[in-house]
């Protein structure tokens, strides 16, 4: 362990430091989060079991482990607040991935800003950033956190989120999904859905399906699992304009205005009125 004084020659202020740690492979950690853990005065972790296996993959031996949880997050805050006070180096883990997201933290980093206690963030590994940058959907996307718990809460919030064109992120358990899966294809049936199992880890799995047959999907999955859920996808197959309708819709701009021709093609059709405006300037353009 090097002392505090050796840290401020090597540019280390005090203070607390979130850092991220692997979420499946163990190699998956940044040198600097190694280096930070390293010269930590005490490192607050989840589950100092889980925390164990961290350290010793990266030689990081003599520790002394903190278990901060939400179950004492408040009644430990005052002695951590001590030692922060004191210019000591404080780091904070979580089990996997970045530590306050979904985890505890947030009541610590409160507390530090009230008082001007230096805070730092360490950056690493992200399941919810992972899984988005594979899922082929859309980068603009919100993450929403552990699926709703209440039945109330799941109807409130995801017709809120069901109207936002944007890719969601859950975190859900198997047995939650396969519950709720109902819910997903009421409020989402015209997106697809990217399903992630043990991202990085050696068994690691995607399942890609559109959410309107999501309870034909029948593979038996255990433990979490990060959700993403696309932007919108208009139903080609529902909603494509038919060859008939696009000779209509020619023959018509000759004595119709764009308004009256939507009108005209939506008759006893469900056919989106985006669809129409677009081949209405796809023709127009072509003048």
């Amino acid at each position: 362990m090097i002392p505090l004084d050796q840290n401020k020659l090597l540019n280390f202020k005090s203070g607390l430091y979130v850092v991220s740690t692997p979420i499946g492979n163990l190699m998956d950690i940044t040198l600097n989060a190694i280096k930070i853990l390293k010269i930590s005065d005490l490192i607050l972790c989840e589950d100092t079991r889980v925390s164990k296996k961290v350290l010793e993959k990266h030689k990081i031996y003599n520790k002394s482990l903190f278990a901060y949880h939400k179950f004492n997050e408040k009644r430990s805050l005052d002695k951590i607040i001590q030692l922060l006070k004191n210019d000591k180096i404080v780091s904070i883990i979580s089990d996997a991935g970045t530590p306050c997201i979904s985890d505890p933290g947030n009541i610590l980093i409160n507390e530090c800003v009230d008082r001007e206690i230096n805070i730092f963030s360490i950056p690493g590994p992200s399941s919810v950033i992972s899984a988005v940058s594979i899922s082929g959907f859309t980068d603009k996307f919100i993450f929403y956190g552990f699926f709703p718990e209440k039945t109330k809460d799941i109807k409130k919030d995801l017709e809120v989120l069901s109207k936002l064109n944007l890719s969601i992120v859950f975190f859900i358990s198997a047995k939650k999904f396969k519950k709720n899966s109902t819910y997903l294809e009421k409020y989402f049936s015209d997106r697809k859905i990217l399903i992630c199992k043990e991202l990085t880890k050696m068994y690691e799995q995607h399942f890609r399906l559109n959410i309107s047959k999501i309870n034909d999907f029948n593979t038996e999955l255990r433990g979490e699992i990060t959700l993403v859920i696309s932007q919108k996808f208009e139903n080609e197959s529902e909603n494509k304009l038919k060859e008939q309708d696009k000779k209509k819709i020619k023959k018509l701009m000759k004595k119709l205005s764009i308004k009256d021709i939507v009108t005209e093609i939506k008759k006893n059709k469900d056919v989106p009125k985006k669809e129409i405006y677009n081949y209405y300037l796809q023709l127009k353009n072509e003048k």
